[in-house]
């Protein structure tokens, strides 16, 4: 005979309403409460029904995850299995479940979202970017349906709940760390000029070097996507120029290990003849050789926050709109070098 919510409240001492409030981690209970009734399931081998408590609730109790246009991108890029920790961390702690979009090209994502959002198969979204001229943010908020961004939207930004680093001031400060070193070569390689992220990071790489006084050259900016073939294509092409940076701020791990692997090749020592500073901190910076000067944007907190953000809108409707910053912090390594030990 199968184990039902009253044998549980039976052997717990509550009533089976108790027991549905722990199943649903409700704040009212008390720990001491939720702990007795959860050993009395693990005792009694029960297993709530999430399928009938989402019929009888309208709650699916499953977020959508909206994955960038480019599937390499996200299945080779560590920032996003860090990030998806982070979501699945915050979603758990709720009892929620995580279903991403699995389409491969915008169209594909777009009619994912579309069958997401129609057909109630999420209670909300969460995209794991920013893009200038969404078609779907659009969609959402039309619907009025509701959902969290990872990064700063490019519209309506005061009307949307979001969670992002303060990528301007991130990339300002790596540019001028570079610059204490003494180099004024310095180049800029960056992801699709579509994020937000990208362009944010650019502004404060310029304006680091207005600041300092230093012409932009604009043959020191590339941009592509966040991959290892990208970061190895970039390098080869500055490498090219006249007058060839002597240094780099590399917007992606993946990409800067790119870099790394086509300077080896190639015989230019880093830093000796190459610094380099990277973003995202991830395991690649300490396993490259030499271990990478990064900037750590705190990955795992950005899925974190915008899990929790999520089902706090849901659990609230009248929830407040949000802007999330994390914060972010240079680690310096050994992979950047004062300018000086160049001319030697």
């Amino acid at each position: 005979m199968a184990i039902t919510i009253k044998d549980v409240a039976k052997l717990a001492s509550v009533a089976p309403s108790t027991v549905s409030r722990v199943i649903a981690n409700n704040p009212r209970i008390s720990e001491k409460t939720k702990v007795r009734v959860r050993e009395a399931m693990v005792e009694l081998g029960y297993h709530p029904n999430f399928i009938a408590r989402s019929l009888a609730s309208q709650s699916t109790q499953v977020i959508g995850l909206v994955l960038p246009s480019s599937s390499d991108v996200f299945f080779q890029n560590p920032f996003f299995s860090t990030v998806l920790r982070g979501l699945s961390e915050g979603a758990h702690e709720k009892q929620y479940a995580l279903q991403m979009s699995t389409g491969k090209t915008e169209e594909q994502i777009y009619q994912d979202v579309v069958n997401m959002v129609q057909g109630g198969r999420v209670d909300g979204i969460i995209l794991l970017y920013s893009r200038i001229d969404d078609e779907i943010l659009k969609y959402l908020r039309d619907r009025q349906f509701p959902f969290v961004v990872i990064g700063r939207p490019c519209e309506w930004e005061e009307e949307i709940t979001h969670v992002d680093n303060d990528n301007y001031r991130a990339s300002r400060e790596a540019t001028e760390y570079l610059i204490r070193l003494g180099h004024d070569k310095i180049s800029f390689i960056g992801g699709n000029k579509n994020l937000v992220m990208t362009m944010e990071r650019l502004q404060g790489y310029q304006e680091a070097l207005k600041g300092a006084g230093i012409p932009i050259v604009p043959e020191y900016v590339r941009h592509d996507e966040f991959l290892l073939e990208r970061g190895q294509e970039a390098i080869q092409g500055l490498l090219l120029l006249e007058t060839p940076p002597t240094a780099l701020l590399v917007t992606d791990e993946l990409m800067a290990i790119g870099v790394v692997n086509t300077l080896t090749k190639l015989e230019v020592a880093v830093p000796e003849n190459m610094s380099i500073v990277s973003f995202n901190n991830v395991f690649f910076s300490e396993l490259a050789r030499p271990q990478l000067t990064s900037i750590d944007i705190n990955i795992f907190d950005l899925g974190y926050q915008a899990a929790k953000s999520l089902i706090q809108m849901l659990l609230n409707p009248k929830e407040p709109v949000k802007r999330i910053i994390v914060p972010h912090q240079l680690i310096e390594r050994v992979s950047c070098t004062n300018v000086q030990s160049l001319k030697k």
